[in-house]
């Protein structure tokens, strides 16, 4: 089992859905991922609260060997997200946003952290992760996020961040207007030609394709009948796809196609609950009770007519 590195925001979210709400609950890229990667394998968790962030309620992740050392005070306002779902819960309309100390994060790996074999580079601006990267020890796996913002804003040294990367998730919207290319097959190849070997195009509820240097792989989002929160779910899926990888230590193409069911397991746990709630509420068992009912859900007998 190895560590993952984790980097990326730590916030407080207000959340309205058609069926409730809540207020300033734990939210951001790392604190959803380490949430969901904790139940495979340590997590080392670098990011930034103001002076106002209330740490205790961390305390969760941290007795789930979450380490928090990376996790900077500074002075000021907290990074805070305020966000409405319809319901069309594939889009999250954004009533406000106010980046705090997070405007200002520039990225300390504590030396303990650097030879993490595995690194997630959540989604923060691509010259802080190219940062991270240059104070990390040649990493076995290195996996990236991003959003249409900084496609869009900083897309030199997005693509230059390309060439170090190992595995990219983003959203089928983002993956087009990254490569230009309307066709996800297409829009595919022209990211993998630009660096990683594994691409991984998530769909929201129509499930995920990992695109790899042989094959293209898909799977389907797990079917509830309860959706309470979308956020966060794709940085839980990031957290179940690199946690499953780190725990096993393996990154052939049979263990990422695992990593992409394991990370389809976490992201629908996510979304049951406000926060992460559900995240820090599961168990081995449960985890182990939907992976198999994911295995069922795309398993077939061939029965090919004469």
């Amino acid at each position: 089992m190895s560590n993952v590195l984790v980097v990326g925001s730590v916030a407080l979210d207000s959340v309205e859905t058609p069926f409730g709400r809540a207020d300033e609950v734990l939210g951001g890229s790392g604190t959803y991922f380490a949430a969901s990667a904790s139940h495979f394998a340590p997590v080392q968790m670098v990011g930034v609260v103001g002076s106002d962030y209330p740490v205790e309620r961390l305390t969760p992740l941290a007795e789930r060997h979450v380490d928090l050392a990376g996790l900077e005070r500074a002075d000021g306002e907290s990074f805070r997200w305020r966000g409405r779902y319809r319901h069309d819960l594939n889009a999250a309309e954004t009533l406000e946003t106010r980046l705090g100390v997070f405007s200002h994060f520039h990225p300390k790996i504590p030396t303990q952290f650097r030879n993490a074999p595995f690194v997630f580079l959540a989604n923060i601006d691509p010259r802080l992760q190219l940062d991270v990267l240059q104070q990390v020890e040649k990493p076995k796996l290195v996996a990236c996020d991003t959003m249409n913002f900084w496609i869009e804003s900083r897309r030199n040294e997005f693509l230059e961040l390309l060439g170090f990367v190992d595995v990219l998730l983003l959203n089928d919207a983002e993956a087009r207007q990254l490569s230009e290319q309307a066709n996800l097959v297409k829009a595919a190849r022209w990211i993998r030609e630009r660096g990683p070997s594994f691409v991984v195009i998530k769909k929201g509820e129509h499930g995920a394709y990992m695109f790899g240097p042989h094959a293209v792989f898909f799977a389907p989002a797990y079917p509830l009948e309860d959706v309470f929160d979308p956020t966060g779910a794709g940085d839980s899926f990031a957290g179940g796809f690199i946690g499953y990888l780190a725990r096993t230590g393996h990154t052939d193409e049979q263990a990422m196609r695992r990593g992409v069911i394991y990370g389809s397991t976490m992201g629908s746990f996510a979304v049951e609950r406000f926060s992460i709630e559900r995240l820090l509420d599961i168990e081995r068992v449960d985890i182990a009770r939907r992976l198999e009912e994911f295995r069922k859900l795309v398993a077939f007998e061939e029965d090919l007519p004469e």
